[in-house]
């Protein structure tokens, strides 16, 4: 059988898989613009349900809600995933660098649920051992969202780190530069695009994060996936489809960005 005799049930794979991926996004976007029906019928399309979605204040806090967590806590992740990523690349030869990498993987692989129940006794015991008393609030969520994303920070950097050539830090330390200058002008910059895709994926985890959450969220800081869950409960509120076409619109906004970021760098290193 020939390459070309093969190629229409490649094209048909791969529409069955795009289509298995983004039709029910495509169905969530179709629906958010249907009309509120009435006896006399409905309209399409309509944006009667993005209306009432800002007049939903529990809907509208918890996104911004979660806007903030995710906001907080990514920086965090960043800054402990880099530094631990980068040194795990570096120190090649650190004895027990194997049992670290594979500590890097418990928070990715672990069930949700082990770790947010692992999250509320630390916190419990931090209480009873030193009298803090963090509660269930904003402040329990970012350290628990910040612990869940720095390995996945981590597994970036380092991947990044591993894979690269060491020439130009040497060749920076010897024409006189100093660790400290070499880190933030070699090797820094090297790992950059690592260190932007770790923080967008910290975010994505933070903003998208229910189980952990809702071990830890207290009364007042329920987040836009709690939220959610907790509605689809008693039905199938249409407002969803509005909150979630809108997050639809901003991640391909973000992504658009970048795409276009990384086509403005690469001409302006091609000039």
């Amino acid at each position: 059988m020939t390459s070309v005799e093969q190629r229409p049930w490649q094209t048909l794979t791969l529409v069955l898989g795009f289509a298995f991926l983004y039709l029910p996004i495509a169905w969530v976007i179709v629906f958010s613009f249907s009309g509120y029906v009435t006896d006399s019928g409905g309209s399409f399309p309509s944006v009667h349900w993005y209306r009432l979605l800002w007049k939903d204040d529990e809907l509208v806090n918890a996104a911004w809600r979660s806007l903030q967590l995710a906001a907080w806590s990514s920086p965090f992740a960043v800054v402990i995933g880099t530094f631990a990523g980068i040194a795990l690349g570096r120190l090649e030869r650190f004895p027990g660098r194997g049992l670290l990498l594979a500590l890097l993987a418990v928070p990715i692989f672990a069930p949700e649920i082990l770790l947010g129940f692992s999250f509320l006794m630390l916190f419990a015991g931090l209480e009873s051992l030193t009298g803090w008393k963090p509660g269930k609030g904003m402040w329990t969520l970012v350290i628990a969202h910040a612990t869940l994303g720095a390995p996945m920070v981590a597994s970036i950097v380092f991947a990044r780190t591993l894979g690269r050539d060491h020439s130009l830090e040497a060749a920076a330390r010897d024409l006189g530069a100093r660790p400290l200058r070499v880190f933030v002008t070699v090797t820094m910059p090297l790992a950059l695009p690592a260190i932007l895709s770790g923080w967008l994926l910290a975010m994505t985890l933070s903003f998208d994060d229910v189980v952990t959450s809702s071990f830890l969220a207290g009364p007042e800081t329920t987040t836009l996936p709690m939220a959610i869950f907790s509605s689809l409960r008693v039905g199938i509120n249409p407002e969803i489809n509005a909150i979630g076409s809108l997050m639809l619109a901003g991640v391909a906004a973000i992504f658009t960005l970048a795409v276009l970021g990384v086509s403005l760098g690469n001409r302006a290193r091609g000039a």
